[in-house]
């Protein structure tokens, strides 16, 4: 049993208590819980607002089930999860997700509101016994970026503060990844993170990626930089790296690149007209009497003034730092975690008469290649931060179906033997 347990914010473990209610008695859940009785009656009376931790323990009491899809190509895992773009494209090549890590309490209501049925979503990854996660076909993980990208390692480096792998709370979940590939010999992984992991301290942090992978567990390691703007209005460039325990033929001409600013802008904001309504959006970000964005989304006077006298100001100095204005014609910057602070990376123009808008939660979340019909169960802020920090779907697909075909030589390699060995 995976003893690991994240914190969920209070609203969440409100709405993992009523679930549970369905299947267990006060008394059940204040035993499993070590609260009394008294306790959960107040909290479902909201009379207090229960502890952080509750929603994730309250997790192992759900009936969660096997996927009926007995027929799986192969199993996978989800570490660094987030909000589950990198699962979305493995099982579109036909695996099953038996296991997901993820710490943020934010991102896992989200993908528990897109994903929850068959597991619990289990927290910090270093507190986690490789031995109690299932076995899988493939490990997949976006493990965290922010010590090796070029903003997380400027920003660390004015704060006087480690990054890569000096940084003790992120940069060293690399080694995580390796210890849970050590105990349990996937067939394969796949690992993303930003560009500027190859050139991070001289190129010596990549060096000891590539060694650990290569000499110390022993696979076949593949990498390469991919845009987002082949499939998507926007230029995200990140390291996508593939691993094969044992030889198989892969290449990274088997991956399927339509050229680069083939989509615009103007694919995914809202319509004026024809504008779909979607039920799990509701009127949250699109007026669709008025057939407008809604107002909350124009920047304010002052923010826009503000901006406006930034970009000068550095314009004046000789840097290019400053706001970014888009049309529908556009490919825009790279979405970032922090673009709910001003939206300045990615301002939609609105005419001259006009501020600028920020793109709404759902704009973004197809500027990162998520279907319409991925829901969005968390405020504009934690939404722009999930989406600032997720994949781009349609690249892991790409990145799914160059694998496919390694990845069934490899199940296939192993299934007679474990026939034979039953």
């Amino acid at each position: 049993m995976i003893t690991a347990i994240s914190t969920l914010d209070e609203t969440a473990a409100l709405e993992y208590l009523a679930a549970a209610r369905q299947h267990h008695s006060q008394t059940a859940i204040a035993k499993h819980l070590g609260v009394s009785e008294r306790q959960v009656r107040r909290w479902e009376a909201r009379e207090s607002q229960p502890p952080q931790y509750v929603g994730m323990a309250l997790q192992r009491l759900l009936p969660y089930q096997a996927n009926p899809k007995s027929n799986a190509d192969f199993k996978f895992i989800d570490l660094f999860a987030g909000i589950g773009g990198i699962r979305l494209a493995f099982e579109s090549i036909g695996g099953e997700c038996v296991f997901t890590s993820e710490w943020d309490s934010y991102a896992q209501r989200t993908y528990m509101a897109n994903f929850g049925g068959q597991h619990p979503i289990n927290g910090d990854i270093t507190q986690i016994d490789a031995e109690d996660i299932p076995d899988h076909d493939v490990l997949l993980g976006g493990f965290p970026c922010q010590p090796f990208s070029i903003a997380g390692v400027s920003k660390k480096n004015a704060l006087g503060r480690a990054h890569g792998f000096e940084d003790e709370t992120q940069g060293t979940l690399f080694f995580d990844v390796a210890r849970i590939i050590d105990a349990k010999r996937p067939k394969a992984f796949m690992l993303e993170n930003v560009k500027n992991l190859q050139s991070h301290d001289k190129g010596r942090t990549f060096d000891v990626i590539l060694r650990t992978l290569r000499e110390v567990l022993g696979y076949q390691v593949f990498f390469k930089v991919i845009d987002g703007a082949h499939f998507v209005p926007q230029h995200r460039e990140r390291i996508i790296i593939v691993g094969f325990r044992d030889p198989v033929e892969f290449n990274w001409d088997m991956l399927d690149l339509p050229p680069k600013g083939a989509h615009k802008l103007g694919e995914i904001i809202h319509k004026k007209s024809g504008e779909p309504i979607l039920d799990a959006d509701g009127s949250n970000f699109y007026d669709h009497a008025k057939h407008k964005v809604l107002d909350k989304y124009t920047l304010t006077d002052n923010l826009w003034v503000y901006l406006q006298n930034y970009k000068k100001k550095h314009a004046a100095a000789g840097n290019g730092f400053g706001f970014g204005l888009v049309t529908p014609d556009s490919v825009t910057r790279t979405l970032s975690a922090r673009y709910y602070k001003d939206g300045s990376e990615i301002l939609f123009s609105q005419g001259a008469k006009k501020n600028p808008r920020r793109l709404t939660p759902r704009e973004c979340a197809r500027l990162m290649g998520f279907p319409d019909t991925f829901k969005i169960p968390v405020s504009d802020t934690r939404a722009y931060k999930q989406f600032g920090n997720s994949v781009v779907v349609p690249v892991m697909e790409a990145v799914a179906h160059a694998m496919k075909s390694s990845i069934a030589q490899a199940v296939k390699k192993d299934r007679p033997l474990l026939k034979r060995a039953a």
